[in-house]
């Protein structure tokens, strides 16, 4: 038998925001995005508490290390993208964690998407100044 750790692997999804989760168990607490640590990458507060919010609601975090890969969108929406890949991983590390991680909203994809721009309009809902004369 190895001595390498089993990694579980998911993904998580958010408007353009595609991000792939790699959730090693017994690990150091160490969260690396894209290459970069957690803090160096999620540059506010904001942002750092959106992508570890469902290792804080199981009260997990240090426990495992993180390694995510994302792409597309913008920075909210890669934040909470890896937090739904994070999130579906932790499910597939325990079972058990599913009623918490579903309770607080972890679990649901975001639905939301950009509008589409339509054609004769300056934008997906605005329209042109109406002028009677």
């Amino acid at each position: 038998m190895t001595d390498t750790p089993t990694v579980i692997t998911a993904t998580g999804r958010r408007k353009r925001a595609s991000a792939r989760v790699r959730l090693i168990p017994n690990g150091t607490g160490s969260f690396i995005v894209n290459g970069k640590k957690m803090e160096t990458y999620c540059y506010s507060e904001s942002l750092a508490r959106a992508t570890e919010a469902p290792l804080v609601t199981v009260d997990l975090k240090g426990k495992f290390d993180v390694i995510a890969k994302v792409q597309g969108g913008g920075p909210n929406g890669q934040a909470t993208a890896i937090a739904h890949g994070l999130a579906r991983a932790l499910e597939k590390h325990d079972s058990e964690l599913r009623i918490p991680l579903k309770k607080a909203g972890h679990l649901k994809r975001d639905p939301r998407r950009r509008e589409r721009k339509k054609p004769g309009q300056p934008g997906a809902r605005k329209r042109f100044q109406f002028s009677k004369r």
